[in-house]
């Protein structure tokens, strides 16, 4: 399992590197030229910038499995049709049961920003949401070292 960043933005790049370089997992963050990133322990691949170019180059890397982890509801879509494991940066799991209301929402809240309306912009990240993040964010690396370490020892066994 690889894990994949929508770096563009993301408050929890730092933790993510920190957990994949403990769980011996390559990370790669994925961004687009706006954004540098000059990181220990991680691959990073830079597209040019343009609407959604680093979204459709993470979702171009993705293999069934993978983790991804975004706070784009459009991209955590894409990434579930791929088959990938996605998180967003408060720990929540994007699944195929929750991602239409989110992606419903967005669309609303879309609308009344076309229609001249106004919706509050997010809160000031807390520490909860970073040790949320990094609960869930070990968890779903927890999970994946144990599974590939059954299926090692599965195919130990059939040798």
């Amino acid at each position: 399992m690889r894990i994949f960043v929508d770096a563009d933005g993301c408050p929890v790049v730092d933790i993510v590197l920190r957990l994949a370089g403990r769980y011996g997992m390559e990370a790669v963050l994925v961004c687009d030229t706006a954004h540098f990133f000059d990181r220990p322990g991680c691959r990073v691949v830079t597209v040019s910038k343009g609407a959604d170019g680093a979204d459709f180059a993470l979702v171009n890397l993705l293999s069934p499995g993978d983790l991804a982890v975004t706070q784009d509801y459009g991209l955590a879509a894409m990434c579930l049709a791929r088959r990938a494991v996605v998180l967003n940066q408060d720990g929540v799991i994007y699944t195929k049961e929750n991602i239409d209301g989110l992606l419903s929402a967005r669309h609303t809240a879309q609308r009344i920003r076309r229609g001249g309306g106004r919706l509050k912009g997010p809160r000031r990240r807390t520490k909860e949401q970073d040790k949320a993040f990094e609960r869930a964010f070990s968890a779903l690396l927890g999970q994946a070292q144990r599974k590939e370490k059954r299926h090692a020892a599965k195919e130990n066994r059939t040798d």
